[in-house]
């Protein structure tokens, strides 16, 4: 049998545990992001126009094609009513 998903996430030689929580970090803030838009009712143009981008920049962002920065980040949570905050983790 060929090496499947499991084997690959789960061998360090392969992907570290930084980039295992990047991963993992990306694949939430992401999925909140679209959550929150849908919630809204907002499609990726009406998002792109509420927050001043292009919807192809917010296609590239739900398909994590792209990481965003920062700015680009608080541009698209401000018309969702969100904002990022830091938190110390439990």
């Amino acid at each position: 049998m060929g090496t499947n998903f499991n084997d690959l996430w789960n061998n360090p030689d392969f992907i570290t545990e930084d980039e295992k929580e990047k991963i993992n970090f990306e694949v939430a803030l992401i999925g909140k992001l679209i959550e929150a838009r849908e919630s809204k009712g907002l499609s990726q143009n009406q998002l792109a126009d509420m927050c001043g981008l292009k919807q192809s920049a917010i296609a590239r962002l739900e398909r994590m094609s792209a990481t965003p920065k920062i700015n680009t980040l608080i541009k698209i949570l401000k018309p969702l009513g969100y904002r990022l905050d830091i938190v110390p983790c439990e």
